[in-house]
């Protein structure tokens, strides 16, 4: 056998080494792991749809009555429409009590402001037009009058009068026949000079009160000028030293730079109208009564800003916050609160 050389077989060798390492190169490659495929991502969460904001109440709110509760209400109306509900006109007119329930029975307005209760006979006149008082017709007291009686700054002897010296000198036939009644007639040491007696004429619950309540239903003195404007009566005592009129403490708040609250004595020495002393069981108390405002619930029911503004008016915000900056004087938190319960259970 021949045997090759050194030289032949390292050419040899490399050659199978070289065969090898195509061979090598030739097999199929290891497949790389496939890439994990992303999970699925699981759905968002829906979002809440965003609540609908209330609709801003509109229309109107119509209010007549007293003159007495008419500041008041005024005032209530105009932060209602100012800062709660402007799209919501409210109208408070000034008529008088008894005037205001002769609009608010045949169904004229929404709400009647009174300085005195409703009478026996107004409620048998709802009850004709199919309304009843405490379901159809709700009684609302707003607040606490104190009946002032008011003189001329210049009047510097009547300052103080006890409670029957005032009933007696209004009275009709008191001092004589024809009803000219002097100051002196009242006290001897007081002017020999007619007293000019004033006050709110019969549309006014201010006057039903004084008539019904203060001289139990007397006649009253025919000399009496009585005028269905407060402002009236103001402007006469101003500028008259023997007059004398009678009006609701607001309107005395109102002009005391022009008049002087006589101090009434109920029996336990002079007592000045203030918010400290008007009240049921205060010193004022001879003198003070509830003032009122009465709903026609059924409208309330069918008329969204009606209702809102009754809320209002009972709520901490409305009659029990602004009494006191129109010369009332406030009425128990509770009472509101139960005010509140009826309106919340209108539908």
């Amino acid at each position: 056998m021949k045997i090759l050389s050194r030289k032949s077989l390292v050419v040899f060798l490399v050659a199978v080494l070289g065969v090898f390492a195509l061979v090598g190169c030739s097999a199929p490659a290891a497949e790389a792991p496939a890439a994990e495929e992303p999970a699925a991502e699981a759905p968002a969460a829906e979002e809440p749809a965003a609540e609908e904001p209330a609709a801003e109440l509109e229309g109107q709110v119509i209010i007549d009555g007293s003159g007495t509760v008419y500041p008041l209400m005024a005032h209530l109306a105009e932060v209602y429409m100012t800062e709660v509900e402007p799209g919501v006109s409210v109208q408070v007119g000034r008529a008088g009590s008894s005037a205001g329930f002769k609009m608010f029975i045949p169904g004229e307005l929404d709400f009647s402001d009174a300085s005195r209760k409703i009478k026996d006979s107004e409620v048998d006149q709802l009850k004709e037009k199919g309304w009843e008082m405490g379901s159809d017709i709700l009684e609302f007291k707003v607040a606490l009058d104190g009946l002032t009686m008011v003189i001329n700054p210049e009047n510097d002897w009547a300052t103080e009068m006890t409670k029957d010296e005032i009933i007696n000198m209004y009275l009709s036939g008191a001092y004589n026949a024809d009803d000219v009644v002097l100051w002196s007639d009242i006290r001897p040491e007081w002017p020999n000079e007619e007293i000019k007696f004033y006050g709110p004429n019969e549309n006014h619950g201010t006057f039903e009160f004084f008539y019904e309540n203060i001289l139990d239903k007397q006649e009253m003195v025919k000399t009496a000028n009585l005028q269905q404007e407060y402002s009236t009566l103001v402007d006469l005592v101003s500028k008259d030293q023997y007059a004398i009129a009678f009006f609701g403490f607001g309107y005395y708040v109102s002009n005391t730079d022009k008049l002087v609250a006589i101090k009434v004595d109920f029996g336990d020495g002079p007592v000045a109208p203030s918010l400290d002393t008007i009240g049921e069981d205060l010193a004022y108390a001879g003198f003070t009564r509830p003032v009122f405002t009465y709903l026609n619930a059924t409208y309330a029911a069918e008329k969204p800003q009606v209702l809102d503004y009754a809320k209002f008016v009972v709520s901490p915000e409305g009659a029990q916050k602004y009494a006191g900056e129109n010369g009332f004087a406030p009425l128990p938190a509770e009472v509101f609160e139960g005010y509140m319960a009826q309106l919340e259970a209108i539908k």
